[in-house]
């Protein structure tokens, strides 16, 4: 009861699900007059922005929205299908997977739609805020093959009543992980990149209100700047502007973003009840006003963000080590989602998929419910035990007496980035014997037939002319040549042959160990003495070293799994 003694109903209390009819029923008070049930589904309707504001849908339980009224005379139009007879629990083993893999936002998504009927579908639905990045992603929701998909935070204070600092802030890319997912599916790497790299920001085609497109320029690598959180906000640059610099600095090709502010933190640890964390130590920040004592917490809603957001109560007080925090409160979160009842609760799962849908924007290509959704169930064979959080290798910029600012690290990042572009996952995870490739299986030339170029594009100084000599003198591969630098930089060494010299391909494959990754096969023959180009890429370290993918994660390189439990700080 309230102070002027009304009874204080959460809206998702008022529905109830039938399970005769797998429909939601509002559950009413004596005099009440009663309401038709709601259908659990409807069609979806993509969305270009955010379309829905609160006066104009309504949470079930409430009077019937505008939205709402438009929707019950659509769904009247529409000849009445079979009913469902499926029951919820029945379909929540793959929901809780899903919940592994993002920290819970798809998870809400994929729930909400499932149990909510069509009005809640619509109102989810205009909940969600996209944007198109043109090119700079996959046009398909899923596809065969490994899926990335990259996870914004954004620092924007705009519509936060200025309780942050500047409303007018745009926002930077604050916290940004790459969430890359196998291609069989059975593992996950979350790769957090540092907001503090100087890097090179290339040209950005960003699409305007008008439907024209502007190209942002790209801002060339300095001492000290470029930044890497500088790729999004700043000169109009959106979300596909950091899509392009991650693909550029890791190699591997964007599918998705997902982006969320801070306001996402305190209402999603709020809406699953706390999510609990463990401190190695004392945590106490003035500036974030965090204040914990080590040991065991449950924290949400505003000391929640306090937790994510704090740097000075950590022994460096520096961005990375905040990023370890951040990982350690993402992983606690999966756990709350899966333990706390939350997926079986419709009350929790509606206030869980509305809370985070609209703390969200996507692009396009997933901008809606039902696109989410099969986005979420491609991914959600991912077992929680086999998502594994880590950071991107960089070291302190050698051009600052002031340490401020980082660069990648040279030796480190090209090997972990190796691991996840090939898959090889951070995890023990049991994989069936791979078959062999083809293109590494059949006849091999004899080392005096073997014909190639040798360019450079690794970054080592002298690596051209080293490698021919070791082939010339110690493979006898006596026609090869050094055809100098290659046009650009490349981060994994290439071999480009016709299909008449496959079996030269293999000869030097096997000479190099040269994974089958690197064997780029044309479409047309070549002339009978032609020559093969072997293009050496950062992955190049010496000659006669295999050119292969890393198997296990570089010395002193951070990684968490997101079912441990250990204490932090």
């Amino acid at each position: 009861m309230d102070t002027q003694g009304r009874r204080n109903i959460d809206p998702a209390d008022q529905w109830v699900l039938d399970p005769e009819t797998g429909t939601y029923q509002l559950r009413l008070e004596p005099g009440d007059a009663p309401s038709p049930s709601v259908p659990t589904q409807g069609n979806a309707r993509g969305t270009a922005e955010r379309s829905a504001e609160p006066s104009d849908a309504a949470p079930p339980g409430d009077g019937p929205s505008r939205r709402g009224r438009r929707a019950a005379r659509n769904a009247a139009a529409v000849p009445a299908g079979p009913r469902s007879r499926r029951r919820t629990k029945q379909g929540m083993s793959r929901g809780k997977k899903v919940l592994a893999w993002t920290g819970g936002v798809l998870g809400f998504v994929v729930i909400a739609a499932s149990v909510g009927g069509y009005l809640v579908y619509e109102h989810i639905n205009g909940n969600i805020t996209t944007v198109d990045v043109g090119d700079a992603g996959s046009k398909s929701v899923t596809h065969e093959g490994p899926m990335n998909i990259l996870v914004i935070g954004t620092d924007s204070r705009q519509g936060l009543g200025g309780k942050y600092g500047d409303t007018g802030s745009v926002g930077h890319a604050d916290t940004t992980i790459v969430f890359h997912v196998s291609a069989d599916r059975s593992n996950a790497t979350a790769v957090s990149v540092p907001r503090d790299i100087v890097t090179a920001i290339p040209d950005c085609p960003t699409r305007q209100e008008d439907g024209s497109t502007k190209v942002v320029p790209g801002t060339p690598m300095q001492l000290t700047t470029p930044k890497f959180n500088e790729s999004l906000g700043q000169d109009g640059r959106d979300p596909g502007c950091t899509m392009r610099l991650v693909s550029q600095m890791t190699g591997l090709r964007i599918d998705h973003f997902m982006m969320v502010n801070f306001e996402a933190v305190r209402t999603l640890s709020t809406a699953v009840g706390g999510v609990d964390v463990c401190l190695a130590r004392p945590l106490v920040d003035p500036k974030s006003h965090l204040n914990l004592s080590s040991g065991p917490h449950k924290i949400q809603g505003e000391q929640a963000l306090e937790f994510v957001r704090t740097r000075h109560a950590l022994q460096n007080q520096s961005d990375l080590d905040r990023i370890k925090l951040q990982q350690n409160f993402l992983s606690a979160m999966i756990r709350q989602i899966k333990s706390s009842g939350t997926l079986t609760n419709p009350s929790k799962l509606w206030t869980l998929a509305n809370a985070a849908t609209r703390a969200l924007t996507v692009d396009s290509a997933i901008g809606s419910v039902s696109k989410l959704s099969s986005l979420a169930k491609d991914l959600s064979k991912v077992d929680t035990k086999h998502i594994t959080f880590t950071t991107l290798p960089v070291v302190d910029n050698p051009n600052e007496k002031i340490h401020a600012t980082v660069v990648v690290d040279p030796v480190k990042a090209p090997q972990l980035l190796s691991m996840v572009r090939n898959d090889v996952s951070l995890t023990e995870v049991r994989k069936a014997p791979a078959a062999p490739d083809p293109r590494l299986v059949g006849p091999k030339a004899a080392p005096h037939d073997t014909r190639v170029n040798v360019r450079n594009g690794s970054g080592v100084i002298g690596a051209a002319q080293d490698t021919v000599n070791w082939l010339q003198n110690e493979q006898g591969v006596n026609r090869s040549a050094n055809a100098g630098n290659a046009p650009a930089p490349l981060t994994r060494t290439t071999l480009e042959y016709a299909p008449n010299q496959a079996d030269q391909a293999r000869s030097l494959a096997a000479m190099m160990g040269l994974p089958a990754t690197a064997l780029h096969q044309g479409t047309a023959d070549a002339e009978p003495l032609a020559y093969m180009t072997l293009t050496l890429g950062a992955d190049f370290t010496r000659p006669g070293a295999p050119i292969g993918t890393p198997t296990t994660v570089p010395d002193g390189v951070q990684k968490t799994e997101a079912d441990s439990t250990a204490c932090v700080g």
